[in-house]
């Protein structure tokens, strides 16, 4: 089973705002705020209920990025290793 290499902390997100161009402050999965239980589950069931149809198949984790200059939220999608 593959691995997010940001919630393992093997690497670090480094992602501009779109709007203001400041860093984004990696908030952590996004199911994590949809689900507060979610981390008891195991991935695959996380993943077939976060909202994004290819995160199992494809293998992504989508984290959520916060923007402490303009309040702007955006996803990014990481690939697992």
């Amino acid at each position: 089973m593959a691995m997010c290499p940001i919630c393992n902390s093997f690497k670090e997100l480094e992602i501009y705002c779109s709007e203001c161009s400041f860093r984004l402050e990696d908030s952590g999965k996004v199911s994590d705020f949809l689900d507060p239980y979610g981390h008891y589950n195991d991935q695959e069931t996380v993943k077939m209920g976060d909202g994004y149809p290819n995160t199992a198949k494809d293998q992504i984790c989508p984290h959520l990025m916060y923007c402490n200059n303009c309040g702007r939220n955006e996803v990014e999608f990481v690939q697992e290793e």
